[in-house]
Formats: structure tokens, sequence, C-alpha cells
């Protein structure tokens, strides 16, 4: 007999999810982590970065106030005390963690799991036995194999800093690097960012990443296209970075932020014949099941949608399907996404890109303008905003916002997505004004 029936590797938001939500039904679950429990997400990636964002904003805040009649003196930015507010916090919601995690019958045990058969994985000398056994470790930040790269640091490495660098060089062209780009911008570094590709947020909207590219450029960022870096060195003027196009550029930090890769290299998973592809993401079918019959894998660990509510929701499916014969699968339709520039990027649906390869035509309702906060700040800052609409059944397949507040409101509209709102459902909706928001109940 099994010492449980279900055993959990990696205590992040997608393994929290399926344990609790396992063990509500009577299953008898174990979590194993290594690290921090609540993972990437709470430790080093969409909370701590939050911090850092709200940060990062007031210096825009300050600003601004003045076009309100606020007199307000050259404020002071005190990072030290910024991360050790960060770390305060991070450590009190990993005590909630654990504490819904024992509350729901979980048994924690803090160790780094290593499989021993299909059916047991050793932890801290302990093998434990479980009938059914789930791969939640995640993803890791990758970086490349050029000279001096010990030098640099990774997106883990970035909310521990002893202190905010002046000058910061960031090498990549994702939400990631665009996220911290903004953010040290905004914390007054001098920012420098590297991407090798033609255009930033490759995948996104054409619009929307011109429509931020130009935003983040006129903010006082300096973005290099088609350029990248070919070595570092340590020299008494800073970190030397060698890029490309035989350019060398100086900075007290290198960051690379050129994507994530599963973190399942250290468990061994061909030797139990558990099948990866060529970036070692776990392939797994449309129940998360992997080619060993009882052992399972869900979040960026299988490199799907890599997304902390994706994983929640894969491995709720996970739980329902297995311990309360409620059978669900992942539903990956309409996902809204938010990118934490500044401003901020909402999207969910199809890219006017992906619109016109997927249906016969397809309708444009586009929008750009200057927000009523800014026409007393003087910020040359803008508004962008789109509908893309199937002509056919006038069904809104995809939305997309670049402007403040627009990862609150991508939310609501991914329910009118999931609930296959038409853009004549759209109009005829009531706007609120003045806001931002009612743009998109009356783009005609």
């Amino acid at each position: 007999m099994s010492d449980f029936d279900l055993l959990v590797l990696g205590a992040g938001s997608g393994g929290v999810a399926c344990a609790r939500r396992a063990a509500s039904y009577g299953a008898k679950v174990a979590i194993i982590e290594q690290a921090e429990i609540g993972g990437t997400c709470v430790h080093r990636g969409c909370i701590p970065k939050k911090f850092l964002l709200y940060a990062s904003h007031f210096a825009h805040d300050f600003s601004d106030s003045r076009g309100y009649g606020w007199q307000v003196e050259d404020p002071v930015f005190n990072w030290p005390e910024l991360i050790t507010n960060k770390s305060n916090e991070l450590r009190r919601l990993e005590g909630i963690y654990k504490k819904l995690l024992t509350d729901s019958g979980v048994r924690i045990f803090q160790g780094r799991g290593q499989f021993k058969t299909t059916n047991s994985v050793e932890v801290n000398s302990e093998i434990l036995s479980a009938d059914k056994i789930l791969i939640a470790t995640g993803g890791w930040p990758d970086m490349p194999n050029i000279d001096g790269i010990h030098l640099a640091i990774n997106s883990n490495d970035v909310f521990d800093l002893p202190k905010k660098p002046d000058r910061i060089i960031i090498i990549g062209g994702g939400y990631i690097a665009c996220e911290l780009a903004t953010i040290f911008n905004g914390l007054g570094s001098k920012v420098v960012q590297l991407y090798r590709s033609e255009m930033i947020l490759r995948g996104f909207d054409d619009e929307v990443r011109n429509f931020i590219y130009e935003h983040m450029i006129s903010d006082g960022l300096e973005i290099r296209l088609k350029e990248n870096v070919v070595k570092l060195s340590k020299t008494t003027e800073g970190i030397c970075v060698f890029t490309s196009t035989g350019d060398k550029i100086y900075a007290d930090e290198v960051l690379f932020a050129i994507g994530r890769k599963p973190n399942t290299l250290d468990l061994d998973l061909k030797c139990l014949g558990i099948q990866t592809n060529e970036k070692g993401a776990i392939n797994v079918n449309e129940n998360s099941s992997s080619s060993v019959s009882n052992i399972y894998a869900i979040g960026d660990c299988t490199d799907k949608l890599n997304l902390t509510p994706v994983a929640i929701h894969e491995g709720r499916c996970l739980a329902e399907t297995l311990f309360n014969s409620n059978p669900q699968l992942p539903d990956y339709r309409n996902v809204p996404t938010a990118i934490f520039t500044q401003p901020e990027i909402g999207v969910v649906g199809l890219t006017e890109q992906q619109a016109r390869k997927e249906y016969n035509a397809i309708d444009i309702f586009k929008t750009s303008f200057r927000p009523l906060k800014h026409t007393l700040t003087g910020r040359e800052t803008k508004v962008f905003m789109k509908l893309v609409v199937d002509r056919e059944s006038d069904r809104v397949v995809g939305c997309h916002m670049v402007g403040d507040g627009s990862s609150e409101i991508i939310q609501l509209l991914g329910i009118a997505l999931q609930a296959g709102a038409t853009k004549k459902q759209f109009d005829k909706t009531m706007a609120v004004h003045p806001t931002t928001a009612e743009e998109f109940v009356t783009m005609y």
C-alpha cells in the first residue's frame, strides 16, 4: 500500500492548488519543495515584481501631482528599504501558504525530491510512495553560454540586489525584460535594453508592440534592436558588454531576461520513460498526463502557457478529475494576460495577425488618445485600445489595450470573450463616463 494517494513535486501555485483541492476530496496528499513554499510567483516573479512596479510608479505620480496643485519637494528613493519591506511581506505570504496546506491536510516535505521509481520519490533520505505523482517544478531563467556570463544576473536575482544599479543593461525583448526595463527606468536607473530581433514582445499584436516601444523610448529608455551580447568583462568602469555590432557598453549590472526553461533537468525523467521535448518540457495530453500513466505534469514545466493562473487552473482540473469523479479539461481559450510595463498592456483573445489567418474576414476597431488625467499633468502619455471582430459572426475575438489600468480592465473583458460577446453587445452596453474603459463600448 502506498504512503500517499498523491505526491506533488513543487509547491508553486499549480502544485499547491492541486494538492489542496485533492486533499479537500479526502485524498492523502504530500508536497515536496526544496526552496520556498509559494514558488516563482510568490518569491521570484509576480508578487515581488508588482511591488517594484508600484515603487517605480511614484516617480510619475510625484511629478503629475503638481498639475493638480500639489507642491511636492524632491522625493528620495531608498532601495534597501523597499527590498526589506518586500522580503518581509514574502515571508508572511509563505507562512500563509504553509498554513493553507497544513490546514487542508497536506503534509509538507522541504527538501530536494528525487525519483526512485515511477511510484516513489526520495526526499531527505526518506522514500515516499504514491499512487499518483504530479510534477509541478516550474521553470528557471535561461542564460547564454558566453564568456563572462558569471558577471551577469537573471530575473531571480534582481529582487535581492543590495543596491539599485545606477546603470543597468537588460538583454531580452519579452515581457519580463520589458517590465524590468520600465521598472528600473522609473526608479531612476539608466537603462539600455538589447534585443536580437526586429521588435520587442514577439507574439503580441503588432500595433501593441510598436505602441509600447515608442512609449518606452519617449520615456527615456534606450532600446537597441537587432543587437545582442557576445561577451562580458569586468573593468574599472563597470561591467563591459561587448555587442554583436562591435560596440561596448558599461553598466553596474547586466541582467539577462532571454526566456525561461522547464525546471526538469535534475529529475532524470528519461530513465522513468517520461517523454520530454528538446527544451526539457514534459509532454502531456489534454488530461495533464505524461507518457507514464500515473505521473502528471502541470504549469511551466510543461511549457504550454506559462502563467500562474493557468497552472492553478490545470492543477484544480486535475484534482477534480482524479479525486472528485468530475472530469475537467483545462480551457486555454481567451486567457487574459497583462504585461506590467509602464504603461501596462492588457490582452485577451487573438491578435489581428492571428485573426486574419483564422477567419475569412475581420473588422478592426481601434483608438488612441490622451487620457483625461494627463490633460492637467502635461504628460504626453497616450492610451491605445483595439478590438478584433469576426465579421461573419460579429463576435469579438480579440481585445488589446496599452494604458494605465489595462490589467484590471482586460480581466473583465476576458469574461465577455469567454461568453462569446458580439460587437453589437459591446455597442449596446452603457458607458461609464468619464473613464478610459468606456472607449471599449463606444468604438465605431
